[in-house]
């Protein structure tokens, strides 16, 4: 029965990937389409980020009273309506309306499985889990671009993903009994013992900031987490706009961007058994930037596009390994007094980087143009490798 619903877990994990790069892949056909200035996507985000933070922010209390299986399934049925709604939109407005369950859905579930796989599986699933996540993230622009091929239709796309998480509900549905099943034990997790003696009350803001060293890991998370939310919202429209794609071809490269990110959580998965956190945050960070650089050369007339191939690729593999070890590093540098309430804030610098980032790029190249993004990522990148190396110098770790 646990591995019956460990597999009913990983597709969902496809599933909540499946809609994330979906906007970005068809946003250079919905703007046309829809006669709207580019940065408008920003606004869709934005709105369907700030669903995912509501709905995580609630997400403890309404597990507690209704149980993992429920808010899942209830989750991917919201995700599934605002998919289908999406399909069927002929104008911008309604999808900052439809916006809303999409990201109250994809906030909800992914705080629903983490905390149920970290409390009743082997700590090693977390991070193929997350890997399935990527499968869907890449899958859902290389959907969107077989679309445009086929028929230029972005709402055939999200029409199709809207079926298959109706049937993924369905299934949900049928495996409600599953989540309580006598053979899932509750299993002690390696870091238990940091958070065990944590009190109960949160601590303050002014207390968390000034602990050594936090300010710095709090911008490298938002700085994370602006890397991934802009080249997944912004790629295909840089690639369009700027290297002059066709609009199926910067669909299907987006999805590079995720098959890197994928790939880099399976291989990361594995190194992690061999190599430390500081090692594995150092490779990351390096990968971002090297790729940025190749994101840049692509800008130049007298080399091949496809030069950003590499880029999106490079990328997608530095940033795997970086968030996972950033959370991973956390009770190390804080210790067990004040890890659970550092861990906390680090979540919502990340959430809200996810929320003004992108849009903030998004409004700026409205005026200037997407060619600035591979600079925009070049500078996030050089940030963030500094940020970590100046993190292993605080609290005495090597790189």
């Amino acid at each position: 029965m646990a591995t019956l619903l460990l597999i009913i877990i990983y597709v969902s994990f496809i599933s909540l990937g499946l809609p994330d790069g979906m906007l970005g892949a068809a946003w250079p056909v919905m703007r046309l389409e829809f006669a709207v200035p580019l940065g408008s996507a920003g606004i869709i985000s934005m709105i369907i980020s700030l669903g995912t933070v509501v709905s995580s922010l609630f997400s403890a209390k309404l597990i507690k009273k209704f149980g993992t299986g429920m808010i899942s399934l209830v989750s991917v049925f919201l995700t599934a309506l605002a998919l289908l709604l999406f399909s069927f939109a002929q104008s911008l407005y309604p999808l900052f309306l439809f916006a809303i369950p999409l990201g109250i859905g994809a906030g909800a579930i992914d705080s629903a499985l983490n905390e149920y796989v970290a409390e009743h599986y082997e700590a090693s699933h977390m991070n193929f889990l997350h890997s399935f996540w990527g499968i869907g993230a890449l899958s859902g622009p290389v959907i969107m671009s077989l679309f445009l091929q086929k028929n230029g239709s972005w709402n055939s796309a999200y029409f199709l993903v809207a079926i298959i998480q109706f049937a993924l509900t369905l299934a949900l549905f049928f495996a409600l009994p599953l989540w309580n099943h006598k053979s899932l034990q509750k299993k002690e997790q390696p870091n238990a013992d940091i958070f065990k003696d944590e009190p109960k009350q949160k601590e303050p803001l002014k207390k968390v900031l000034t602990q050594r060293g936090v300010k710095g890991v709090l911008v490298s998370f938002m700085l994370y987490t602006g890397i991934e939310a802009t080249m997944g919202l912004w790629g295909a429209s840089y690639l369009k706009d700027s290297l002059f794609f066709s609009a199926e071809r910067a669909a299907l490269w987006t999805s590079l961007f995720y098959t890197g990110i994928m790939a880099g959580r399976f291989i990361s998965g594995f190194l992690a058994m061999r190599l430390s956190s500081k090692k594995l945050l150092k490779i990351g960070t390096s990968l971002i930037s090297l790729g940025s650089l190749f994101l840049l050369l692509s800008l130049i007339q007298s080399l091949p596009h496809e030069i950003a191939l590499i880029g999106f690729i490079l990328v997608g593999l530095g940033c795997a390994p970086v968030f996972p070890g950033m959370l991973h590093e956390t009770p190390r540098r804080f210790g067990k007094e004040h890890a659970q309430s550092i861990m906390g804030f680090q979540m919502a610098v990340a959430y809200t980087s996810t929320t003004i980032l992108p849009p903030l790029f998004g409004l700026i190249a409205s005026f200037l143009g997407t060619w600035l993004l591979p600079f925009t990522i070049i500078l996030y990148g050089f940030v963030l490798y500094i940020l970590n190396k100046r993190s292993f110098r605080v609290f005495n770790t090597s790189a």
